[in-house]
């Protein structure tokens, strides 16, 4: 199991700080998604901007280098190991949706393997006349015949739900089928599922979710499944899932009732039992009959104090029993973090982050101790566990840095992995650098960052920059391979920085924590301060700096030009939240209170408000000409964040590009051709904004 179920399962114009608590907001039609109004809005700015950015010289080779990135054929085929075979979507020119398909492990090593198509994407949306995007398929170990295969219309994070035969390649006629919702599905044996979805009123949270978990069994009406628990209508979400391993089944649910934090119980007969772990801890699986999980704040059993972010095992009966007796796989420093835990038949895996660079470990278990050993990396980049196989000792490591692209490694038996694939490099890396640096934020704290600079860069003031981060949810900013990035930006001259800010999880939980609810403004301000160390070094100078946020980081790169309009040149703001008076009313904005407090309680709208990019907006200010997209899709982060902050500062006589896409859920698109599109235009934006390219 990954490291968290939680990650699941991240408005009038005078100048003024905010909009009133009762002031209505004359841009909440922009709020009915598909409205025509609102539709002939977001197609009336598409045709404003698009001219200009598409006219743009560095446009074109941008966004036919990019589609020829994303639809190449020597991308590193994403394993999933299912049982003997390896599976794998892929995207390509002749597959823009995608086929899914297997090989076996033999093959797969080699320099071509013989794919045999389990799904074809694109013809299946054509035999529907449905814009289908694969989502996801979830297979019953352990032959993995039967799945449970989720498709999203253009998108979406809701999906249909359909039973698959892998053997046949048919869907299941007469097998499990669930209409198009968030729901969450779970194989319990061949013919129980678990599942939660929209059983009608009162079976969804208010963000959206299943609060309601039942058991479905084949042949038998969805309305006559049989409920086992149900949670509060404030949660986040509750849902049942079995855990199968060589050692035997586990039945459990599992209720969240907010961002970080869950309730685990164990289905015992007719009962379910509560596992008396911290509630703020993440349930990391259990391996051998020990329970794993990490703390995220301290936790004294038995006079000990285990610190926060820690990752321990308990043997699973002691812990029913309320006596458990701990051990630790992993206690973190200050500036090393636990960053994943995963496992294969005979070990666990452990990814850690050593000042945001990757370490891994192997931990196995005999005897009740348990035996550590490092894992070699190939570099002091970012490493993943792609794909680990829960019934034999089989797992691969993707590793990649800045300049470095991504390669694929294989480790069987408890050999050190070797390499298996390896992504060719889009772009020429000679004579650019690496470098992390770290500034110091408005209270003092040494935040880190990295900085990627071009070939005969000088340190004169007149670099074009782009300064990316995100700063929430616990999720760290890593060094990653980007080829749109190389040849779109690094090549052309430009300096890229990644901020490793509070809000993420780069230092662990006490990172996240330190900027919640009312410390948010530490995430800004820690940002804001790399800008001014940027500067301070002559690396760029503020017109020729820009920013870019998606999804969390959208508010991040919002509030920070609202705030600061006099460092920056250039805004890209991606799926961004910035009504935060609304957020928690849109879509999915309930779940996330945790994270940045509720609105609806004035103390709290109190300190929001200060750092709500929507409120913060005034007409007398002097911003840079920001560029926000979304998509219409985008049924996570609600549309109508960007398309306010758009209509409001268009209203008050700022200038502004806005694009949206009219299909893709929350993120750059369902097709290659989308996704390069927006590549082009953020590029095309920043070079126009920053500096001449080309």
């Amino acid at each position: 199991m990954r490291r968290s179920a939680l990650l699941m399962v991240a408005a009038t114009l005078a100048p003024c700080l905010c909009l009133g608590m009762d002031e209505p907001d004359p841009f909440a039609w922009l709020e009915d998604v598909e409205s025509p109004r609102a539709l002939a809005w977001a197609k009336e700015q598409n045709a404003r901007t698009l001219p200009e950015l598409e006219a743009r010289p560095e446009y074109r080779p941008i966004y036919d280098k990019t589609l020829a990135l994303l639809d190449s054929k020597d991308k590193i085929p994403t394993p999933t190991i299912l049982g003997s075979s390896i599976y794998n979507f892929w995207k390509d020119e002749r597959n823009p949706r995608g086929l899914w398909r297997r090989t076996t492990l033999e093959s797969y090593e080699t320099p071509n393997p013989a794919w045999e198509t389990v799904i074809d994407v694109d013809a299946l949306g054509k035999a529907e006349s449905m814009p289908w995007d694969f989502k996801n398929a979830d297979c019953l170990p352990p032959d993995y015949r039967k799945c449970l295969v989720s498709l999203s219309r253009g998108g979406a994070d809701a999906t249909v739900v359909r039973e698959f035969d892998t053997v046949t390649k048919v869907f299941v006629p007469g097998g499990f089928t669930l209409p198009e919702a968030k729901s969450s599905v779970g194989w319990r044996d061949a013919d129980t599922l678990w599942v939660g979805t929209d059983f009608g009123p009162g079976s969804l949270t208010t963000s959206g979710y299943p609060r309601v978990v039942k058991l479905w069994t084949r042949g038998t009406p969805l309305a006559d499944a049989a409920k086992l628990f149900e949670g509060s209508d404030k949660d986040v979400a509750s849902f049942g899932n079995t855990l199968h391993t060589p050692e035997g089944n586990y039945d459990l649910v599992i209720r969240i009732p907010a961002f970080f934090r869950q309730q685990t119980y164990l289905r015992l007969g007719d009962r379910l039992v509560h596992l008396d772990i911290p509630e703020d801890a993440d349930f990391n699986g259990i391996f051998k009959d020990q329970v794993l999980f990490s703390l995220r704040t301290d936790w004294t059993v038995r006079g000990k104090t285990h610190r926060s972010g820690s990752l321990l095992a308990a043997d699973l009966d002691d812990i029913l029993r309320g006596a458990p007796v701990l051990q630790i796989l992993f206690e973190p420093t200050e500036r090393v973090s636990l960053a994943g835990v995963g496992s294969t038949r005979d070990r666990v895996l452990v990814l850690t982050l050593d000042n945001v660079r990757s370490k891994l470990a192997s931990h196995t278990f005999a005897n009740g101790a348990w035996t550590r050993a490092e894992v070699p990396l190939p570099g002091q980049g970012a490493a993943s566990i792609p794909a680990a196989s829960d019934f034999a000792d089989v797992y691969f490591v993707s590793y990649e840095d800045f300049l470095t692209p991504s390669s694929l490694w294989l480790s069987t038996g408890g050999a050190a992995p070797g390499k298996v694939k390896t992504m060719p490099a889009f772009f020429d890396p000679t004579g650019m650098q690496i470098i992390q640096y770290e500034a110091t934020s408005k209270d003092g704290t040494k935040v880190p960052y990295f900085v990627i600079a071009p070939r005969g860069f000088k340190a004169n003031g007149a670099a074009p920059t782009l300064l990316h981060g995100y700063g929430g949810f616990e999720v760290a900013q890593t060094p990653s391979y980007s080829g749109s990035r190389g040849f779109g930006w690094l090549e052309r001259g430009g300096v890229f920085a990644l901020a490793n800010i509070r809000g993420g999880g780069e230092f662990g939980p006490r990172w996240h924590e330190a900027a919640l609810k009312q410390n948010r403004i530490k995430s800004f301000q820690d940002f804001i301060a790399v800008a001014e160390d940027l500067v301070a070094r002559k690396i760029t100078s503020p017109a020729h700096l820009g920013i870019s946020g998606g999804s969390q980081g959208g508010l991040l790169v919002g509030g920070t030009f609202t705030m600061r309009p006099d460092l920056f040149g250039a805004v890209v703001a991606k799926v961004p939240l910035a009504d935060m008076k609304r957020y928690s009313h849109l879509l999915a904005g309930a779940s996330w209170m945790a994270e940045y407090g509720d609105p609806d309680v004035p103390e709290q709208w109190a300190y929001i408000q200060t750092w709500s990019p929507y409120q913060l907006l005034r007409k007398d200010a002097k911003y840079p000409t920001p560029f926000f997209w979304t998509n219409t899709r985008d049924d996570r982060v609600h549309p109508a964040h960007a398309r306010k902050m758009v209509a409001r500062m268009q209203a008050m006589g700022h200038p502004v590009y806005y694009f949206e896409n009219l299909e893709g859920g929350h993120g750059a698109g369902v097709v290659a051709k989308d996704t390069a599109h927006v590549t082009a235009l953020e590029f095309a934006y920043l070079w126009k904004m920053l500096g001449a390219g080309s």
